[in-house]
């Protein structure tokens, strides 16, 4: 005996606008009958919060699939998926496209070549699905939205709860050696590694590279220092590990598109007291 529900969306062209739409949602338990072989136009991620099963992927593998689980399901790949024999496993799906797909893709949320990934939790996934689920209800004026929104939600809970994301020795490092003036091949070195072996890392864990990594948390940490004090920007820069004021500035600009006066001056206006 198994147990479905599931709806099903047609969002209109200003909602592909969003980045992402959901198509569909579903929460399904039991001996469920299984899936395939198919192929579909659109991604659908499958969190297996109980039970076993198996995957088969294009390649001809079957794969076992033991929950906590995510089946990463891609578009115009053949797939085949099923429950093990028994008590069947408790599966909840959400279907999804939009031209966010690729960013999320290359900043690792989304793995079209792991059809299995294992997870340390599906709590956070499952609520997330569960929040779509409720927002589906008919009639909603904000389905397409709020389901939206949701889809968003889920892919940064899939990747916090996979089970290869936990604190990441390298980024916790560069994280707190952020400051320092050193190259990436000085950065690398204290890790006993190449730059290369270090851009892998950097990028399996972060979705960058190195130097991105660095550069958002020297200039998150630069924002703070110019909205909350009166240091000179000569100071700022040397405090996130720049010697040159010149190309921090430039640096800065290029990329938050404001130089760092400007930005000073527009936090101010309505920012708090600041103190050195």
């Amino acid at each position: 005996m198994h147990h479905t529900w599931m709806r099903y969306f047609t969002p209109g062209p200003v909602h592909h606008r969003l980045g992402l739409v959901c198509l569909g949602v579903g929460l399904q338990h039991g001996a469920l009958p299984a899936v395939g072989p198919r192929t579909l136009g659109h991604h659908v991620a499958v969190v297996i919060g109980a039970g076993a099963g198996w995957c088969r992927t294009s390649d001809g593998r079957t794969h076992p699939v033991t929950a906590p689980a995510l089946l990463w399901l891609v578009p115009g790949v053949p797939h085949h998926y099923g429950a093990g024999p028994g008590r069947g496993w408790d599966e909840a799906f959400v279907g999804f496209t939009g031209p966010a797909v690729a960013a999320y893709t290359e900043l690792g949320c989304i793995e079209p070549d792991r059809p299995v990934v294992p997870l340390t939790d599906a709590t956070g996934p499952r609520a997330a699905v569960a929040r779509i689920a409720r927002a589906a209800r008919r009639g909603n004026p904000l389905l397409e939205i709020e389901t939206s929104a949701g889809v968003h939600e889920l892919l940064v809970a899939l990747r916090r709860a996979r089970a290869d994301a936990d604190d990441d020795p390298v980024l916790q490092a560069l994280a707190r050696d952020a400051f320092l003036p050193l190259s990436v091949a000085q950065h690398a070195a204290r890790h006993g590694m190449t730059p290369a072996e270090l851009r892998s890392a950097v990028r399996r864990g972060a979705g960058c590279g190195p130097k991105d990594y660095l550069l958002g948390i020297r200039l998150g940490r630069a924002k703070e220092l110019l909205a909350a004090t009166e240091l000179p920007v000569a100071a700022v820069a040397r405090r996130v590990g720049y010697d040159d004021p010149a190309y921090f500035s430039r640096l800065f600009t290029r990329r938050v598109g404001t130089a760092p006066v400007r930005f000073r001056a527009r936090q101010s206006a309505a920012g708090p007291s600041r103190s050195a």
